[in-house]
């Protein structure tokens, strides 16, 4: 296996992961949990999730990066003769992360604390701040895949 495979690959392990995992926890896990599970259950469930899920996803914010910068150089010799596609890559993971970051550093947080007093409603308002920025983090990394897929000449 070359350089650039192992890093190509790595890459789309990464990519599959996170974006991956917040397509299932949007489109199948929360209305089945919706469905199935009362208010409290469904809180700590959720608490469970993001803990298990955002340990992966950290893995993939640091894979992605290196393996990305790793690939830019071997196949363009730096990042002034990158397309612009991959400069557009570059700036959705930015906004992924960011988005990530609010929800591991402070939304968090503040469900897990909500879920320990059994204090429902703001478990409830905080579980649908982060579903908010999980939403709009799943279409930023379904865009950033569609850009990677079809690599435009722009």
């Amino acid at each position: 296996m070359t350089a650039f495979s192992l890093a190509y690959t790595l890459h789309v392990l990464a990519a599959l992961i996170w974006v991956g995992g917040m397509f299932f926890a949007w489109m199948i896990l929360r209305p089945a949990a919706m469905a199935a599970l009362e208010g409290p259950a469904r809180l700590k469930l959720w608490l469970e999730v993001f803990q298990g899920f955002f340990r992966w996803v950290w893995v993939a914010v640091v894979l992605l990066p290196i393996s990305g910068v790793g690939m830019i150089h071997l196949q363009y010799a730096g990042f002034e003769a990158a397309p612009r596609y991959v400069q557009v890559m570059m700036g959705l993971y930015v906004v992924m992360t960011a988005l990530f970051i609010r929800i591991q550093a402070l939304l968090l947080p503040e469900l897990r604390t909500a879920v320990a007093a059994q204090d429902w409603p703001t478990g409830a308002a905080t579980l649908g701040k982060i579903r908010k920025l999980v939403g709009i983090n799943l279409i930023v990394g379904l865009v950033l895949v569609a850009i990677a897929a079809a690599r435009p000449m722009f």
